[in-house]
């Protein structure tokens, strides 16, 4: 009885063995991200608003290191956001001072 258990579950493991090798041997590769813009204040604590903001060369390295870090490979814009990619959804007080001008990055891939 034990021999013939053994030789069932051997089978069963040359079985499974061979379609696995027998299916076609295809490379997954993970669909790219849609493009998406992100909006990030200008005083983040960071201090690469400078960067960003000016489109210098260290703003493309930033803008590739946030995009990375959101899990995007490159960015393909970057810059002070445009006043129409944000609202003023909250109150502003008198006496507060006004808001910095956001920094938009524009991610793709």
């Amino acid at each position: 009885m034990r021999r013939a258990v053994a030789l069932v579950g051997l089978f069963g493991i040359l079985g499974a063995g061979m379609s696995l090798a027998l299916l076609p041997a295809t490379g997954t590769v993970a669909a790219p991200k849609a493009e998406r813009t992100y909006l990030i204040p200008a005083g983040d604590g960071y201090g690469v608003a400078d960067c960003i903001a000016s489109k210098s060369e260290c703003g493309q390295i930033v803008a590739d290191a946030w995009c990375e870090s959101q899990g995007h490979r490159v960015a393909t814009a970057y810059g002070l956001a445009a006043p129409e990619d944000f609202t003023g959804s909250t109150p502003r007080q008198a006496s507060a001072a006004p808001a910095e001008q956001p920094l938009a990055i524009t991610c793709g891939g």
